[in-house]
């Protein structure tokens, strides 16, 4: 870095040597001190021992300036400032001894002092008027024109200037950014470092400025009253005055003064030595973290701006860094490398100063960056340089709060209150952030709006690496999870998006990631991403306006909602969303899911509610599902914008990220198909609904589907497919019904009404039959999602179920098998239930389940009504799976309990129910169970075959099942309780369902001792006579023999069993040793049965005797009898007549 510095400073002392021939004057109170040409000449040569053929040019300029003041008088051929008494001590302290032949070195040594070095008073005095003549001399203007002939002919504005008045070097030094002549380029340069040493030689300055550094008490004018040669402290002081200003919105400095502090600090943009404050501040800091960095184009000022925040920074430095960084925040040209490298895109796009407006806002390094980056938004192009140095610039103001006034301004209270101490590395910035999101306490509106411009300024969204506290956070994030994408790509901030809330996360980079996603979720246009691809549908369907402009009919946290309005619509409501904004307004749903308060809208209307209702729920997702749960109770706008976002996830869940993450085993298994669509309606929810008791479903994904079935039962509108298919049925025939399960149950009763009357065009349109059908069966998985059930059976539940776990219809099954212990209002809910499910067996989600493969097996041709009666025909096979076999059977001892859930049987005796068992229907009531009485009345009448031919065939497979299993037979259970397990506690353990139950009541008759428990046995016995197939130990005794000798008799009405009876007399016939064994034992059985329970009227008489074994003898003994009669009363009857006839013809008595 020293050789880099030396080479240039000897070749600007170049020119400046030779000219100042005839520059000086005689100082006063110092004689006539005038150094020879000649003299000054040889100095020169001496500095640079290899001096150019430009050089010579210059020493040949000068050469003639020092011809025309030959009228000065001349002292010796060698003057010099080294020699002077007034300087000779602190030159020979200060200076290496190899500069003191050359006068401009001791200068720049002596100027370039460091801050604690003194120097005496007459040699500043000295120093200083030597400067001033160099400058204010008519003759070193004439020398500027001969080295600058080219650059006057090009700059028109200063070869115009007036000479004579000290205007021409001013004007050169303003311009000399655009010098490309090289000896006049380093002429002007090295006079540039010569005015700026101290602000008294700055052209104008003191008389713009000389109020100022009064009133603010920044300096003194007056020699010797303060190092002269330290003067940039004033300039510093002037400076730091015009950022507070900005700060605190407080004008003290005029407006003049101020032009003129910014192209002063315009001016020393190029080499930080012209900055004298900042020079003298960080010098040794330079020397530390820019060494090897060669000066000008601004380069040591970045440099040292990149290492503003080392540890290792002095604070004196890291606060004159500040300031300059503040006048580049007010004025882009401030920093020569922005303004240089971004001329040409700056006029190209017209971010320039417009006259017509105040400068200030234009010049604004803000509105710079705004104007440059809309280019960028908009795909134009952008030179790589000026691109790069805007990604500098908007580092630096993520970086450091200060550099933005209005920050200051407004927030300076909350800074105080939360965020003191955090001045580094971006981390204020990020504290206010999180204050504003609400993490620690509540921020004023202008201070939140100061953050979203400051913000929008710096574009963090297009490039991660803008916000340093952001990538310090989350460089193990995105080393890990989003690796694959390239650095600096605004798809990283996507990609740790998608990662929120996972392992790979880190807690820091969570919260940084978050406090920045607040601010681009309010503005749509700081999502890079999104606004390229949907820019022309912002402009289309939301009239938007340019990227780095406003409006108030449409702010930007406006226009996502309604470009989200736009996705989902319909093709025939038109005026859709191009697919590839369709996307990435998916995307930017999926990550607002994440968290409410990335829902600007949600979060503005729900304050109130989320204090009310959720304050405890501050887990992740959970105050979104807290409004849900409570969406009844919010008050209007809340509860508008969930449910219009609720709506939006029925239609494409994935925007529930969090449970689309749970759910990720699920669907890869089992709805990859659906989750692979780039347009979902509803397939993805509805396939994870139906895969919900999957192995591979785990509690996480199963809670969060069951919630939004939960919240769906809140309106019918949150079912997406549901609302497609019936949303013209439900206007029609369900008009202002709400609530989802209202809507069901309104449309399935229409659809039950016309199916039972045959209605032949159904008012329920077909697609809206269909989805009914699915909603029906997802509901009755989980008695919540049967809102009025489950409310009328809250406490049953809490009373019997509350170790049973909801779903798979498991509480529902818990209050069934406790069904007689409920209260009356959950009973009346549940036999509802029942009578339902019995109609429609596809309802009954515990059957289905668990009987899934049976059906498949055995009832893949039978309708879904009718696949519990096939079940129930194939429950004895050997296939069938044991589990199924019980709950089968489970479903005909719920069947038995009441005609009403037998619709088959209620069908075929529709007739013979009120013909008979009036008396018990009299008692009915549907809340609760008849108990089997109207089956047992009508086995009754099938005993005395007077049933008709269908209610006969139903009640026979009746009392067939029942007599393989007695639990099938209620009126049984309920009257033999207590005898069951005391005498025949070993049948009924076993549960083979092969009649021995009742087979050992019936061999116990004797030792029954509770009258209604022996009279249903007497009636089982009754019930055999009547048919063999409900006697199946007898039937199974009897079959080979039913076979042989009764093959051709058809069954029922005591057919077979008077057959048997009558092989059983006939002494020709051999019967099967157990059939004779097991017909005595009955014949024995029914003759106690007459004697303890005699016929009760002429009915019964008439049964007995048809059933008794000895009926041809009994019914031959009534002929006989009855002939008798009929002969005795006709012999009578002649006796009589004649008797009658004879009283007549005989005469009467005298």
């Amino acid at each position: 870095m020293a050789e880099c510095g030396r080479v240039q400073q000897l070749l600007l002392l170049l020119s400046l040597c030779l000219l100042t021939v005839q520059a000086l004057k005689p100082l006063p109170g110092f004689g006539n001190v005038h150094p020879p040409a000649a003299a000054m000449h040889q100095q020169f040569k001496a500095a640079l021992p290899n001096p150019g053929p430009g050089n010579n040019a210059a020493a040949a300029a000068a050469a003639a300036a020092a011809a025309s003041s030959g009228s000065q008088s001349r002292r010796s051929t060698g003057w010099k400032l080294a020699e002077e008494q007034a300087c000779r001590d602190d030159v020979t302290r200060l200076c290496p001894k190899h500069t003191w032949t050359n006068n401009l070195s001791v200068l720049e040594c002596l100027q370039d002092k460091k801050e604690d070095t003194e120097i005496a008073a007459d040699c500043n005095h000295l120093l200083w008027n030597y400067k001033l003549n160099l400058t204010t001399d008519p003759k070193f203007e004439s020398v500027a024109l001969e080295v600058c002939t080219s650059t006057m002919l090009e700059l028109k504005e200063c070869a115009d200037e007036e000479r004579g008045k000290g205007y021409l070097m001013p004007c050169l030094v303003d311009h000399r950014a655009n010098i490309t002549e090289r000896q006049c380029h380093q002429y002007i340069t090295k006079m540039t470092s010569i005015i700026f040493s101290d602000y008294r030689l700055i052209c104008g300055f003191m008389d713009k400025c000389r109020e100022d550094i009064n009133t603010l008490q920044c300096g003194s004018i007056a020699v010797g009253e303060k190092d002269p040669h330290s003067q940039g402290e004033v300039i510093a002081c002037l400076e730091r005055a015009l950022v507070r200003e900005a700060e605190q919105k407080d004008n003290q400095i005029k407006d003049e003064c101020k032009k003129s502090i910014m192209r002063v600090a315009e001016l020393s943009a190029d080499d930080f030595h012209l900055d004298r404050y900042l020079y003298f501040s960080c010098r040794d800091d330079r020397e530390r973290f820019c060494e090897n960095v060669c000066v000008g184009e601004g380069r040591v000022y970045k440099c040292l701006f990149n290492h503003k925040f080392e540890e290792a920074m002095s604070e004196k430095c890291r606060n004159a860094l500040t300031t300059r960084q503040k006048l580049i925040s007010q004025d882009y040209k401030v920093s020569y490398s922005l303004a240089k490298a971004c001329k040409a895109d700056v006029r190209k796009y017209r971010c320039n100063p417009d006259t017509s407006m105040p400068r200030a806002r234009e010049a604004r390094l803000s509105f710079l960056l705004l104007c440059l980056e809309s280019a960028v938004h908009r795909g134009r192009t952008v030179t790589g340089d000026c691109q790069g140095e805007m990604l500098d610039y908007r580092r630096m103001l993520m970086e450091d709060f200060s550099l933005s006034p209005e920050i200051v301004l407004h927030c300076r209270g909350e800074i105080e209150a939360h965020c003191s101490g955090l001045h580094r590395k971006g981390r204020t910035l990020h504290c206010l952030m999180r204050v504003t999101r609400g993490d620690k306490g509540t921020v004023d509106n202008l201070c939140q709006t100061a953050l979203q411009t400051l913000i929008q300024s710096a574009d963090p969204g297009a490039d991660y690496r803008i916000d340093r506290a952001l990538n310090e956070a989350c460089e193990s994030v995105i080393q890990t999870a989003c690796k694959h994408i390239r650095s600096g790509d605004p798809m990283i901030l996507s990609c740790l998006m998608e990662h929120l809330y996972t392992e790979k996360m880190v807690q820091d980079c969570e919260h940084r990631l978050l406090e920045l996603q607040y601010f681009i979720s309010r503005d749509w246009k700081l999502d890079p991403i999104l606004y390229r691809k949907c820019q022309n549908d912002a402009s289309r369907l939301c009239y938007t306006p340019g990227w780095n402009e406003s409006s108030e009919l449409m702010p930007p946290g406006a226009v996502f909602s309604c470009l989200y309005r736009h996705a989902y619509r319909t093709e025939e409501q038109g005026r859709r969303l191009t697919r590839d904004c369709k996307v990435e307004v998916q995307r930017i749903l999926h990550q607002r899911a994440l968290d409410v308060k990335l829902d600007p809208e949600l979060q503005k209307l729900c304050m109130t509610d989320l204090g009310k209702w959720c304050s405890e729920k501050t887990d992740t997702g959970q105050e979104l599902e807290c409004l849900q749960d409570h969406l009844e109770e919010l008050v209007s706008n809340c509860r508008d914008v969930v449910g219009n976002l609720t709506e939006l996830e029925s239609e494409d869940i994935q925007i529930e990220a969090l449970l689309i993450r749970a759910c990720e085993p699920v669907i890869q298994s089992h709805c990859h198909d659906v989750a692979d669509n780039q347009i979902d309606t509803g397939n993805l929810l509805e396939c994870l609904v139906q895969n919900k008791h999957q192995r591979e479903m785990n509690d996480k994904c199963a809670v969060g589907i069951t919630h939004f079935q939960l919240v769906q039962m809140k309106d019918f509108r949150f079912s997406y497919k549901f609302k497609m298919a019936c949303k013209e049925d439900v206007l029609k025939l369900c008009p202002n019904i709400k609530k989802k399960a209202d809507v069901v149950i309104c449309l399935s009763t229409t659809v039950r009404n016309d199916t039972l009357q045959d209605v032949k065009d159904q008012r329920v349109s077909l697609k809206c039959r269909k989805q009914l059908r699915v909603e029906e069966l997802e509901m009755s998985e989980d008695i919540r999602l049967e809102p009025e059930m489950y409310d009328a059976c809250k406490k049953d539940i809490n009373k019997f179920c509350s170790s049973v776990a909801y779903g798979n219809a498991q509480i529902i099954e818990c209050l069934k098998e406790n069904k007689k212990q409920l209260s009356q209002v959950c009973h009346q809910k549940i036999f509802k239930l029942q009578e339902t499910e019995m109609m429609d067996p596809e309802l009954d989600y515990q059957l289905m389940r668990v009987c899934k493969q049976m059906i498949k097996r055995f009832c893949t041709e039978s309708d879904a009504k009718n696949v519990l009666q096939c079940l129930k025909l194939n429950k004895n096979s050997e296939l069938m799976d044991p589990k199924c076999k019980q709950m089968i059977t489970k479903r005909q001892i719920t069947q038995n309990t009441d005609y009403r859930l037998n619709p088959v049987l209620r069908k075929a005796c529709k007739a013979d129910i009120p013909k008979f068992c009036q008396s018990i229907l009299g008692k009915a009531s549907d809340a609760n169970e008849l108990e089997g009485q109207v089956i047992s009345c009508l086995k009754l009448k099938y005993a005395d075959q007077r049933l008709s031919g269908d209610c006969e065939d139903q009640i026979r497979v009746i009392l067939q099942e029942s007599a393989l299993d007695y639990r099938l037979d209620p009126q049984l259970q309920v009257h033999c309780s207590n005898e069951i397990p005391r005498l025949c506690a070993e049948e009924a353990a076993a549960q083979e369902q092969t009649g021995q139950v009742e087979e050992c009541l019936k061999n116990n008759l004797l030792k029954i001792k509770p009258e209604e428990c022996k009279t249903e046995v007497l009636n089982m016995l009754k019930e055999s006579k009547a048919d063999i197939f409900v006697d199946p130990v007898l039937h199974t005794a009897c079959a080979l023999d039913l076979k042989h000798h009764c093959a051709a008799i058809n069954p029922g009405r005591g057919r077979q069993m008077s057959c048997l009876m009558e092989s059983l007399q006939d002494k020709q016939v051999r019967l099967q040793p157990e059939c004779k064994r097991r017909l005595q034992d009955r014949i024995d059985m029914w003759s106690y049965a007459a004697k303890v329970a005699p016929a009760e009227g002429f009915s019964d008489l008439a049964v007995q005797v048809m059933t008794s074994p000895s009926k041809n003898y009994i019914l031959f003994m009534i002929a006989l009898a009855v002939s008798l009669l009929f002969l005795v009363g006709l012999l009578c009857g002649r006796i009589t007549k004649r008797v009658t006839r004879e009283l007549k013809d005989s005469p009467p008595c005298h």
